[in-house]
């Protein structure tokens, strides 16, 4: 059985927007050495390429009907890595605060821990409104960070004011999330 539901999330792995979604796997570890070497406008760069990969390949999979098994999977779990990347690495150049970073990270491994236990109770989860605004606003407080200093000599603090928002979005999108998840289970169906 197990072996059935790798070989199903395997299947038309090769498609534009799985290509894309490995793309943004492949580019978190590029941006880590480069963020490290000392090149953040280029590591920006790189994350501005990887958010776009984000938008286009769920746009292409809905648009060419190439929804996977392998993209419902692996397309938020890229988004997530590669957000959580570059939170950690503004978090370690003193840019963001750890209180934040470890909610956010805290959040995550909640939300994987409950679509994992969903998933083995073949309840498919989907993205909600909230959660995918704090997605944008989490990816628009991430570019903002690379103009920290910046931000910070006019006195205005954008990007940490951004992030604390968006905290509290990602936060109110779990709520959502496990209520749903709860309505669901009590009800027996499959999806919500």
């Amino acid at each position: 059985m197990l072996r059935d539901k790798i070989k199903k999330l395997f299947t038309h792995v090769w498609t534009i927007p799985n290509v894309l979604t490995m793309i943004r796997l492949l580019l978190v570890p590029v941006f880590v050495v480069v963020f490290f070497r000392g090149y953040p406008k280029t590591a920006l760069i790189i994350f501005a390429a990887a958010s776009l990969t984000d938008l286009l390949d769920g746009y292409l999979a809905r648009r060419l009907h190439q929804i996977t098994d392998f993209g419902k999977l692996f397309d938020p779990l890229a988004d997530k890595l590669m957000v959580l990347t570059a939170l950690v690495c503004q978090g370690i150049a003193g840019v963001f605060p750890w209180a934040a970073i470890l909610i956010v990270a805290g959040k995550e491994l909640v939300m994987v821990l409950g679509g994992m236990f969903m998933l083995s109770r073949s309840v498919v989860v989907y993205s909600n409104l909230v959660g995918k605004a704090a997605q944008v606003f989490f990816i628009l407080s991430l570019i903002l960070s690379f103009f920290h200093a910046e931000l910070a000599a006019w006195g205005v603090q954008l990007d940490l004011i951004l992030l604390w928002i968006t905290v509290a979005l990602a936060l109110t999108a779990m709520v959502i999330y496990a209520v749903k998840a709860v309505r669901v289970l009590r009800k027996g169906s499959q999806q919500y």
